[in-house]
């Protein structure tokens, strides 16, 4: 179960998080979860939406560089060390964790966490094995 994240590439300049934003806002784009890494002169901002070819097409058509990656989406349980568990069944079988994120969703007593990873199939069935819950893209 991949969700397909868009990833953009910014400008790290007063208001163009505001810009963007309001971009896809009035193109109907929906933000589910979104995280941004940034350095002095730039930044990857990483957001899921229900139609990533669609937000990456608006993007591009306004000349950001913009892109799809898959992710996996898992529920954790809301409590100290459920994030934990999760990494260290993945830390067990030699799976890489890149970087993380939490959504914009929530649930009584669980949180949802965004991973991209290097082998996310194995990861899939990984995590499915051990019982942890993966969210499909309608979901979010």
């Amino acid at each position: 179960m991949f969700i397909k994240q868009v990833s953009v590439f910014l400008e790290n300049t007063k208001g163009r998080l505001a810009e963007i934003t309001r971009l896809l806002a009035d193109n109907n784009v929906d933000l589910k979860a979104m995280s941004i890494a940034e350095t002095a002169d730039f930044g990857i901002l990483r957001v899921i939406v229900e139609d990533p070819e669609n937000a990456v097409a608006i993007l591009k058509g306004k000349g950001f560089i913009a892109s799809i990656t898959d992710v996996v989406a898992v529920e954790l349980n809301d409590r100290p060390g459920g994030f934990a568990d999760v990494l260290e069944i993945l830390a067990k079988e030699g799976i890489n964790v890149n970087y993380v994120y939490s959504t914009i969703h929530s649930k009584k007593d669980t949180a949802m966490i965004v991973l991209k990873v290097e082998e996310p199939g194995k990861v899939i069935d990984i995590l499915g094995a051990n019982g942890v819950k993966l969210y499909k893209a309608t979901e979010l």
